[in-house]
């Protein structure tokens, strides 16, 4: 009698169980196969955990929005998605990953012997005898280290929005000769003592590679000159058919925030950075320049020459990616409203990722790139 009470009980147990069960709403049905035939049959990660990780970008409110999302594994791409009114041909605006373009062609110069890195940088304006400003070097303008008083964002130092240097160069009074006003601005601290992120810093820069290739003032010329210089050296030998760089009226073009790109176009970069600056087995840039641009620069961990690293920043300063996720070889071509190259070598990944999330809450976002980054093994 008590053996038939406990197997009656667990009967009831188990009915109201599934009863209870069934009051619960279904989760999605699965995906079909032609919902996961954005990503290859070549995957090494199952299809369906991979769009699992993928599917936020696109679905989840607090990522919005994704626009493009494309993943390039062992040089192919693996998987690849757009937002509605978005395809393979659409050009995405880069902002601040067009910093990492800069710091691959000042690459060239310096291995032509045109630049040295740790010579005063070749500016004009700072020439002048007693100018402290003479004494910045190539490599502190790389390592944002400059010295300079560049305000990046508004409200930084009591500065509002249209008082950052940013805003005025890009869009108010500096517009008309960027690098000009950049290079004008006053020293703030001694050259190489502090970091400052500044997108003025990449305007020198993009003025140093125009000058070391062109005497012109004439911005014609120095845009044309310019362009050639980026075509052959660049765009033509990696095959970035899609990719054009912006101009101010002075003749220099914007590199610190505006290439227009393919999603591909940009994986092809990130790829060509992961190769250690070869392409189909022809070396363009040296693998010391790539080697100099993935090394933490002195006053922050998480920032090499031009790119950002996957390391711990110093206390107070945010996080950029996703060390405690993710190889800390990782490194990234990064820009505003979450433009992202992820590159890890050590897994043969490259993630481009292309959308309009704010700055202030693109963290979800991002740490979702870290954990589709985490999916794929450490290659041997």
């Amino acid at each position: 009698m008590h053996k038939i009470k406990i197997t009656a009980l667990s009967f009831l147990a188990l009915t109201l169980s599934s009863c209870a069960a069934s009051d619960e709403p279904a989760g999605p049905p699965p995906k079909t196969a032609e919902e996961l035939a954005y990503i290859s049959d070549a995957s090494p990660i199952p299809k369906a955990r991979l769009d699992s990780a993928i599917a936020p970008l696109f679905d989840d409110p607090a990522m919005a929005e994704t626009r493009a999302l494309l993943i390039m594994h062992r040089g192919a791409i693996l998987a690849e998605r757009y937002g509605e009114g978005y395809d393979e041909d659409t050009r995405f605006i880069s902002w601040s990953m067009a910093k990492s373009f800069t710091g691959a062609l000042i690459g060239f110069l310096v291995a032509d012997g045109r630049l040295v890195l740790d010579d005063p940088a070749p500016v004009p304006a700072w020439q002048r005898p007693g100018d402290p400003r003479g004494d910045i070097t190539l490599r502190q303008l790389l390592h944002m280290s400059s010295g300079l008083d560049h305000t990046e964002v508004g409200e930084e130092g009591g500065k509002t929005l249209y008082e950052a240097d940013t805003q005025q160069m890009l869009f108010l009074s500096g517009s008309g000769d960027m690098a000009g006003y950049a290079e004008a601005r006053p020293m703030e601290a001694e050259p190489g003592a502090k970091f400052e992120y500044s997108t003025a810093t990449s305007l020198i820069l993009a003025d140093i590679i125009t000058r070391t290739l062109t005497n012109s003032s004439d911005p014609k010329v120095r845009r044309d000159t310019a362009m050639r210089f980026i075509r052959g050296r660049l765009l033509e030998p990696l095959g970035m058919d899609s990719t054009y760089f912006e101009f101010d009226a002075n003749g220099t073009f914007l590199g610190g925030s505006i290439i227009q790109s393919t999603a591909r176009d940009y994986a092809t970069f990130g790829e060509f950075l992961r190769n250690n600056g070869a392409r189909k087995g022809a070396q363009h840039l040296p693998v010391s320049w790539i080697t100099f641009m993935r090394t933490s620069s002195a006053n922050d961990p998480a920032y090499g020459g031009h790119i950002w690293l996957n390391k711990k920043r110093p206390d107070g300063r945010n996080q950029i990616l996703f060390p405690d996720m993710a190889p800390d070889t990782v490194f990234a071509a990064l820009g505003h409203l979450g433009q992202q190259i992820v590159v890890s070598p050590e897994q043969k990944l490259t993630v481009v990722r292309l959308g309009k999330t704010q700055d202030d809450v693109n963290r979800p976002m991002s740490d979702q790139i870290g954990r589709i980054v985490a999916l794929f093994p450490v290659s041997k």
